[in-house]
């Protein structure tokens, strides 16, 4: 039990590493290219926000095309997980997320200031609450699945246990993933709107 969670905490600081280094060098992009990156019809313009504030929202078809984006994203990740990519794969997803996040909350604070990080924060609430716990277990997971493949020892695919333990797990990242589906298509671009009224 002991070694389980140590090996946990071990693969959690690996990924929170990776998109440590994200972060940073999207951060660090951003104030290299702020010039063209942030010029008056760069990332997240006035006009932009301004078009934003009055548009119409259709939660349903929002929340379908936010599922099949993340539902989609997540099989590729698992079915890659299947094979000898799998755990780089696994890392350049935690790298690329970290360098998403560094990129978005530099350009909202260069361009906005505090403005720009509490649009940064509501943008991502509260959906993220979930997002978060769920792409890290996912990342967790998949290099499980991985190493349970190609690493001898550790886990074995051929351990029933193992198979029905990755399937529970699987099922919860899901649900984890449809609520925050959920928050995002039907709750977030009204509190959203809502903060750009009076931005």
């Amino acid at each position: 039990m002991q070694l389980a969670g140590r090996r946990f905490l071990s693969r959690q600081r690996n990924f929170l590493a990776c998109f440590g280094v994200g972060l940073l060098i999207g951060i660090i992009v951003i104030n290299i290219g702020k010039s063209i990156l942030l010029g008056e019809t760069g990332l997240f313009d006035e006009y932009t926000l301004y078009h934003m504030k009055y548009m119409t929202v259709d939660s349903n078809a929002l929340f379908c095309y936010i599922f099949r984006k993340r539902i989609g994203r997540m099989l590729i990740l698992a079915v890659i997980s299947t094979t000898y990519l799998g755990l780089v794969a696994c890392m350049g997803a935690a790298f690329w997320y970290g360098m998403s996040a560094g990129a978005f909350l530099a350009s909202l604070a260069l361009r906005y200031g505090l403005k720009g990080i509490l649009l940064a924060v509501i943008s991502l609430f509260p959906h993220y609450l979930l997002y978060v716990p769920a792409i890290l277990l996912l990342l967790i997971w998949c290099e499980e699945l991985f190493r349970g493949i190609y690493v001898r020892g550790e886990f074995s695919v051929e351990d029933k246990g193992f198979l029905l333990k990755k399937a529970g797990r699987l099922l919860l990242i899901l649900v984890l993933i449809t609520a925050g589906c959920l928050l995002e298509g039907y709750m977030n671009p009204y509190l959203l709107l809502g903060f750009l009224k009076i931005f």
